[in-house]
């Protein structure tokens, strides 16, 4: 083995101390479905319900060996990286001190709190995270701390790696294909380089959000960019650039090779899973699931190892989700119709709707100086075909009528 590969072991003996090996899991569900052998790599299963937990651990251990008298550590993170450095702060008896956004919601707070105990602080400043990223630098340089990079620092990519040594050692074999998902690559630089030296058969896809396609953009130029607006609901992957030392881990990494997921197809995936499976996973968890369609020919007859890098979804965010694959899955549409204001108008529209179709929002703004009124309306119904039954009746009535559910700006202002 290399350098990197005797590290990376020994970064999972380590871990041993902290918590075990998270499961691997075959999936019945997902390998009937595609006719090839599915596993899951359950990261969502570790103590913080995710991956971060192995690469803060990793680097304040090196951290604490090469300089004892560092006790103090410092982050900017809005979740995962936050309750994976607090962790590691109760478990080495140090202090933490944890900036995050203002508008960060209270459940993040809170288990991130819970985590490090009377370890560490939290601060939150700044409504957007380039805000808290330069408050928690600045802090770290006057206070002397050890600033703790979420994924572009060496340790915390070693501590990643642990996730490809886990899932060989658990599976007894190489696989013929591993799915990872991409934020700022801490993940997959780190399990790539380890499985491309002790299992050199194995293939990879990558998987990033549409909205944040950093890896991509920086396969395009040859180096990291920083893209000009990112989406941010995939939160746990959502990263305007790729880190430089993940990207030098990557850089052989072939553009086809990297798939993109539309987020409101991401919120079929968890629903999917979440029904069917029990299994709760948060956006990022899910990316490497959700491109599973895109590759049911290559991988027929195959062992396909997912990794699943997340499990911190707050429930109250059900119903935007459920929203979002109702939308993609074509079986919820909003619209903006002209309805004549006369007495009858709203019987003769109700008449227009199919059996399965269900109104589900209704707004009706009447002017009396106008002979006609606006009204938004979002309908859903059983089927996705039942759509077009639906807007030919309304042309055949005469009625003037505008599809909203996939404009971007409209949909964020009116629903």
């Amino acid at each position: 083995m290399s350098g990197f590969a005797d590290a990376a072991r020994a970064t999972t003996a380590a871990l041993r101390a902290l918590f075990p090996e998270t499961p691997l899991q075959r999936n019945d569900f997902l390998s009937d479905r595609y006719g090839a052998e599915i596993w899951l790599k359950r990261e969502d299963l570790s103590p913080v319900r995710s991956y971060k937990l192995r690469g803060a651990f990793n680097a304040m251990r090196k951290v604490r060996a090469q300089q004892p008298d560092q006790r103090r550590f410092v982050c900017a993170s809005a979740g995962n990286h936050a309750q994976g450095m607090a962790y590691a702060c109760r478990h080495f008896d140090v202090s933490g001190t944890v900036f995050m956004p203002v508008t960060t919601p209270q459940q993040k707070i809170d288990k991130t709190r819970v985590f490090g105990g009377a370890n560490i602080e939290i601060v939150l400043t700044g409504d957007y995270f380039d805000q808290t990223l330069a408050a928690a630098q600045a802090f770290c340089a006057e206070a002397r701390a050890h600033f703790l990079s979420p994924f572009d620092d060496p340790d915390v990519i070693e501590g990643q790696a642990s996730v490809g040594v886990e899932l060989l050692d658990q599976l007894g074999r190489a696989p013929d294909l591993v799915v990872l998902p991409v934020g700022g690559g801490g993940l997959a630089s780190g399990v790539t380089s380890y499985l491309r030296e002790v299992a050199p058969d194995t293939d990879f896809r990558f998987v990033e959000p549409l909205g944040g396609a950093s890896l991509t953009a920086a396969l395009m130029d040859g180096a990291p960019v920083k893209l000009q607006q990112v989406n941010s609901f995939v939160d746990g992957a959502a990263v305007a650039r790729v880190g430089d030392h993940t990207f030098r881990r990557l850089d052989w990494v072939d553009r086809e090779d990297v798939l993109l997921a539309p987020e409101d197809r991401i919120c079929v995936t968890m629903l999917e899973m979440l029904n069917h499976e029990g299994i709760v996973l948060e956006p990022a968890g899910a990316l490497s699931l959700d491109v599973l369609p895109e590759l049911a020919e290559e991988i027929r007859g195959k062992t396909v190892v997912c990794v699943t890098s997340g499990g911190n979804f707050d429930f109250e965010r059900l119903p935007e989700v459920k929203e979002r694959a109702q939308r993609f899955a074509g079986l919820k549409k909003y619209f903006i119709l002209r309805m004549p204001q006369r007495p009858g108008a709203l019987r003769e529209f109700l008449n227009l709707l199919g059996p399965d179709d269900d109104i589900t929002r209704f707004e009706y703004l009447k002017k009396s100086a106008r002979n006609f009124g606006s009204v938004l309306i979002g309908i859903e119904t059983r089927s996705a075909g039942g759509f077009a039954g639906f807007t030919a009746r309304m042309d055949d009535a005469g009625l003037a009528f505008r599809d909203i559910t996939n404009d971007e700006a409209l949909s964020e202002f009116l629903i």
